[in-house]
């Protein structure tokens, strides 16, 4: 597990406790709004065709799963450093939006990725291949289950779009690059996996599309604009690209080093699926016993012997010295451009979303 570096105690007025509180009390407004609305999908369907709750509810399943809720988090951090009213409901709507939208956004993902885990459960398509099995129905099981994990991401992203029907103008070319970038720096993921060719720049721009973009600039700059403060949009979009890298080189180590049971999925999954991940990245162009062991195929290497060589050619060090700096700068970009307790507040966010072990 990575070690967080210490808090200032600089900010530990009540300033920062209220901004703490009203952001957290947003949360819990999007929360309902999510289950409320799953609810009454179900309730709706339930009475119009029972069969069809199982699709309604594989959302409900990935949704109320857990999860770290960052993107709802940063969007309504964006919104109030950026002078929202907290009792607004667009804000919330557009939050919930964005927690269906990841939901679509993994859904799909654990297809592509043939993942058998998702925070500690089965995936969708697994269970549903397990229920095609028990009720001894026709086809292929395997084939059934993708299908029913593809149709609920399409329906979260169906759901995601209701949610923003009523969002104002000026907020939709945000949602429209968010989603437009999710999708390109997916499939520039999986060409990037098929090719396998070291490619340090290509790694950073699926990284800044995955992670950068859609988990933190983008969600902060729909709460600013939501607020209606298009100033906030570019010291945003230097935050939230600095915080996104650490968070997407996080996740990484959490994939080659960390432990199923802490993260809910397969150990070393990016090894198996043969991505060219940030981390395998700067290995493959910076250490040549990682080149030599892996080769032109990295599924086929041992992802333990892989593990333990990138160990002890301190690789694992060195992006956790790019982290670190990765942070800095996300501090650096709000200096000065939002209240000092709004800049405590998403520096711990930062802090919070890239030093964690699931």
């Amino acid at each position: 597990m990575s070690t967080a570096p210490p808090v200032s105690q600089e900010f530990t007025d009540t300033g920062l406790m209220e901004t703490i509180a009203a952001r957290d009390e947003l949360l819990n407004r999007v929360e309902l709004r999510l289950r409320n609305f799953l609810d009454e999908e179900r309730r709706v369907w339930k009475s119009r065709n029972p069969d069809s709750v199982e699709l309604v509810d594989c959302v409900a399943r990935m949704v109320g799963s857990g999860g770290k809720r960052l993107r709802p988090a940063f969007c309504v951090a964006g919104y109030l450093a950026a002078g929202g009213d907290p009792d607004s409901e667009e804000i919330v709507d557009v939050a919930a939006a964005l927690e269906l939208l990841h939901s679509f956004a993994l859904l799909h993902d654990d297809v592509m990725d043939e993942s058998e885990l998702r925070r500690g459960a089965s995936t969708a398509q697994v269970a549903h291949a397990a229920l095609h099995t028990e009720r001894g129905w026709r086809g292929t099981a395997r084939r059934y289950g993708e299908s029913v994990a593809v149709l609920a991401g399409d329906l979260a992203l169906v759901y995601a779009e209701r949610l923003l029907a009523g969002c104002p103008e000026r907020v939709r070319p945000v949602w429209g690059e968010l989603c437009t970038e999710l999708m390109v720096g997916q499939f520039l993921d999986v060409r990037a996996a098929a090719q396998f060719a070291p490619d340090a720049e290509l790694s950073s721009w699926i990284a800044l599309f995955k992670s950068g973009r859609y988990t933190v600039f983008r969600p902060l700059a729909m709460g600013a604009r939501l607020a209606g403060a298009d100033e906030l949009v570019a010291p945003f979009e230097a935050y939230g690209l600095a915080v996104g890298e650490a968070f997407q080189l996080r996740d990484d180590l959490l994939d080659a080093f960390g432990s199923s049971a802490a993260t809910g999925k397969p150990a070393r999954l990016d090894f198996k699926q043969h991505k060219m991940t940030l981390l395998m990245s700067l290995a493959l162009q910076t250490v040549p016993e990682v080149r030599e062991l892996v080769g032109d195929d990295l599924s086929a290497t041992d992802p333990d012997e892989l593990h333990d060589l990138l160990l002890r050619t301190g690789v694992r060090d060195r992006v956790e010295s790019v982290i670190a700096d990765r942070l800095a700068a996300a501090e650096d970009a709000l200096r000065g451009t939002v209240r000092a307790d709004w800049a405590e507040g998403l520096r711990r966010m930062a802090v919070q979303a890239v030093y964690r072990d699931h």
